[in-house]
C-alpha cells in the first residue's frame, strides 16, 4: 500500500484524486444566494368536463337451455363398524406419599473478623 494504491488515502494525495477514503474538505464559508423574486401565479382556464354519454339500450336475448341425460347415481351402502369395547376396570387411586421431616438447620460458623 504504497504511493501508486488507488484505494490508499496516500495513494489518492499521490495521484491528486478523491474518494471514499480521503473526502473532500467544506468550505466554512457561508454561501450567498441570490435573492428569487416571487412571480403571481396565474389562474388556468380547465377545460369543461367531457358529457358523458348515455349508454344503449340492452337488446333482448333469448334463453336456450338444453336438457343432458344424468346417470342414476347408485345407493351407497354404509360400511360395518367394529364393536368398542367398554372398560369395566376401574384403577384405584394412587397412595398418598409421606413427606419426610424436615432436616434441622445446623449452626452457622462465627463471622471472621478483618484485620486492620
Amino acid at each position: 500500500m504504497g504511493k501508486g494504491d488507488k484505494k490508499s488515502r496516500r495513494g489518492k494525495i499521490i495521484l491528486g484524486s478523491y474518494g471514499v477514503r480521503r473526502p473532500r474538505k467544506r468550505n466554512d464559508k457561508p454561501e450567498v444566494k441570490p435573492v428569487k423574486e416571487i412571480l403571481l401565479k396565474e389562474t388556468k382556464d380547465r377545460k369543461p368536463l367531457k358529457e358523458k354519454k348515455e349508454p344503449k339500450e340492452a337488446t333482448a336475448v333469448k334463453e336456450v337451455f338444453e336438457l343432458k341425460e344424468v346417470k342414476e347415481a347408485e345407493e351407497v351402502k354404509p360400511k360395518e363398524t367394529r364393536a368398542v369395547k367398554e372398560k369395566t376396570e376401574v384403577k384405584a387411586p394412587k397412595a398418598v406419599k409421606e413427606k419426610k421431616e424436615e432436616k434441622a438447620e445446623k449452626e452457622s460458623k462465627p463471622k471472621k473478623e478483618k484485620k486492620s
